[in-house]
This record gives C-alpha cells, structure tokens and sequence, in this order.
C-alpha cells in the first residue's frame, strides 16, 4: 500500500456501519462501558469535526469528536479512535488526530480533551489533566485524562464536571 492510496475525509452518515465495526474489532463488547463512552451517550458527536480514513474506498480508520463542558471550558473530547489491525502502524491514527485537532481550533473549541496513553497521545500535544480535576460519569484512571489547550488558561478552569454540551 502507498500512502497516496489513503484518503482522509469527514464522516458522515454513510460511514456509520464501518466505523461501528472498526470500533468493535478495536474495543471489543466492553467499549460501551467506559466513562468517556457514557458522556458520548449523552448527546451526538460532532460530525463536521469527525474524520474517517478511506484506503481505495474502504473506511479502515475513524475518530469522532463529542461536544464536551468540561469544568468551564468548552471543548470536544476526542475518541474513540481506532484504526483496522490491517492498517496499523503507519500514522493514519495520529494524522486523524492532527485532523482533529486543527478543526476543533478553527471552529473555537478551548480545549480538546481524550481519555488515553500519554506516550501515544503526547507527541500530540497532549498533556496530562491535573490529577482528579475532571468528574467523569464513571471510572477513570485520573492518570490517563490528557488535553491540547486551545484557549487561555485551560489547564486552571479544567475543573468539576464533565459531560456533553449542545
């Protein structure tokens, strides 16, 4: 495969099927228990700011962005992200990240927040949450909690609650 064959391009509807299926083949039946997968329960992701990677037509990667308060801050939390075992290890999950990223900064976002491996996700931008500063609706590791501060002070006004937002 080349990477001139991979297309990135934002979800849309008729990608749901495979992105579920990506999701599932990545995460297993317990996905849906998690804390960050209770706070996208709460409301729809942000599809303008939800990417897939398509290789000769075929969704093989996806990442969504949920609309998220989080203490003050407005933001999107990232994930899931998955990327089919056939595909992985060739930077088509960090490149829908910087994707991400980038969208969330031009459309206002302060903060885009994930639950996930700091050595993945740091050379990012990710950085660690203060530890406990964020209230999730569920269990979560405090140390895994990581941000790219998009606006003023993010890492102060991260504190209480989070969960979706219109």
């Amino acid at each position: 495969m080349h990477k001139h064959d991979l297309v990135y391009l934002t979800e849309d509807a008729s990608h749901d099927a495979a992105i579920e299926h990506i999701n599932e083949e990545a995460f297993g039946p317990g996905r849906h228990t998690r804390a960050a997968a209770r706070i996208r329960e709460q409301g729809p992701h942000d599809l303008s700011l939800s990417f897939i990677c398509a290789d000769d037509g075929e969704t093989i990667a996806s990442v969504r962005m949920t609309p998220v308060m989080a203490g003050d801050v407005p933001g999107h939390l990232l994930g899931p992200l998955a990327v089919r075992p056939s595909h992985k290890n060739r930077g088509i999950g960090r490149e829908l990240v910087r994707i991400a990223v980038e969208a969330a900064k031009r459309k206002g976002s302060e903060a885009v927040i994930l639950v996930g491996d700091p050595p993945y996700y740091g050379p990012l931008g990710f950085e660690k949450v203060a530890y406990n500063a964020l209230t999730f609706p569920g269990p979560v590791d405090p140390g895994r909690v990581l941000v790219v501060p998009l606006g003023e002070d993010v890492h102060g006004r991260l504190k209480g609650l989070i969960g979706w937002r219109k």
